[in-house]
């Protein structure tokens, strides 16, 4: 059986936004692993394929380990087709039988299992051909299926994915190095140490009330504290942060001051100090000294987010902080209010107070507000020099896929500047 993970650009994709703008859904972080290694793990599918929206088709193919929008993995075996969007505990664990689909209630594909003998009396030239005629042809159920729905429903299961991911990887012990004095509090059957990893001495990890779990070559520098249940990614760096309990820290990450329940998908920054609390950052962020978001209200009430800089969501949490897209760039000091959403690209200085809670990707965000800048080509190379010092490459591909998410930007960011333009007229007089 193939597994087919399946990406498509429609309008469920805004609610993983600014993060998805830029990955596709199964490369979001939840736990230890991302959403499309756990639907692997699942299924234990013998091979995988995977299609992205076009626009971001190549930079996928330069980072994954399977075909991206390769039409011929369509035939040739029995395929599943599965929505990123799918909880991989939702995947029935028998699935064999006949050939069936199941769609969401307005139509979207969740889930398809279908026998190598259907397909030739399908369309395989594409990945919407064969949806469509799928849908056409083959029984359709709207059952019940958990879903993730928005990029804080990640943010809020963290913990509990990183209890169950860490029973999932089968390791504790430690193979690392860790200099005296140390601190491990709880079992050490619910911390692991990987091959590489040096911890400095004067640490504390707490597994108490959750597993650690410190990948490869990892570092952890003095005074920090890690509370489980945690996982810290390859070759990421601990400053003496305060890293409370249920964060996932992806690869190459630069992390000191205190951060709790929060997911950083990797090769970003918080160096200092400040607070980052329930929130999801992506990757070459760098968030400047004393950066804090709120993650809780004064009045304790349901904090609400915004997506498209109008309509707002009730997460249903009182804990929602902020959404960070990649390549976003914070001065010192900034304070952003809680459910803040922070586009892909945008550069952003402090006023000394909570930033308004929509800020458009691209957006330049100087004297309180959203200002063109100097424009997309100035961060494009700010984005190669941040990418070089970690030894990656800015591509065309990259370079190609940004110009398309300026373009499906462009709408809220433009009521953004004119708003803005609008202020500093009337304040001007």
């Amino acid at each position: 059986m193939r597994l087919v993970l399946v990406d498509r650009l429609n309008d469920s994709r805004i609610q993983f936004c600014p993060l998805a703008y830029s990955r596709p859904i199964w490369d979001l972080r939840c736990g230890m692993t991302s959403l499309g290694e756990k639907l692997i793990a699942r299924t234990k599918a013998s091979s995988v394929a995977g299609f992205a929206p076009e626009y971001m088709a190549e930079v996928c193919r330069e980072r994954a380990t399977f075909p991206i929008n390769d039409a011929s993995t369509l035939s040739g075996d029995d395929l599943l087709l599965v929505n990123p969007r799918v909880k991989a505990e939702a995947i029935p664990a028998d699935l064999s039988g006949p050939s069936r689909i199941v769609a969401s209630e307005g139509g979207e594909l969740l889930l398809a299992c279908i026998n190598k003998g259907d397909l030739a009396r399908l369309n395989t030239a594409s990945i919407d051909g064969l949806i469509e005629s799928a849908l056409a042809t083959l029984p359709v159920s709207r059952e019940s299926i958990a879903t993730w729905n928005y990029t804080w429903d990640l943010i809020l299961a963290n913990p509990e994915q990183l209890k169950a991911d860490f029973v999932a990887a089968g390791r504790s012990g430690i193979e690392g190095k860790i200099e005296e004095p140390s601190a491990i509090r709880g079992s050490r059957k619910d911390v692991y140490i990987a091959k590489g990893v040096l911890i400095h001495p004067m640490v504390v990890i707490d597994a108490e009330h959750g597993p650690v779990y410190i990948d490869e070559d990892a570092e952890v520098h003095p005074f920090s504290r890690i509370e489980g249940p945690c996982y810290i990614g390859k070759k990421s760096l601990l400053l003496g942060a305060k890293c409370r309990e249920g964060n996932s820290i992806g690869p190459v990450c630069r992390v000191g001051g205190e951060v709790e329940e929060s997911i950083i998908q990797g090769y970003s920054n918080k160096y200092h100090d400040g607070f980052l609390g329930h929130a999801y950052v992506g990757e070459w962020v760098n968030l400047g000294a004393l950066t804090t978001n709120s993650d809780l209200k004064n009045d304790y009430s349901s904090v609400a987010v915004s997506l498209d800089g109008k309509e707002t969501i009730d997460t249903g949490s009182t804990k929602v902080g902020s959404l960070i897209g990649d390549h976003t760039k914070t001065s010192i000091g900034t304070l952003f209010n809680t459910g803040s959403y922070v586009g892909c690209m945008a550069l952003i200085a402090a006023t000394g107070k909570p930033l308004p809670k929509f800020i458009p990707s691209f957006a330049w965000f100087l004297e309180g507000v959203v200002t063109k800048g100097f424009g997309k080509r100035k961060l494009y190379e700010t984005a190669q020099t941040a990418m070089g010092r970690r030894k990656a490459k800015w591509t065309p591909a990259q370079e190609k896929m940004w110009d398309e998410i300026f373009n499906l930007t462009a709408g809220p960011r433009t009521e953004a500047i004119k708003k803005g333009r609008r202020a500093m007229r009337a304040a001007q007089g």
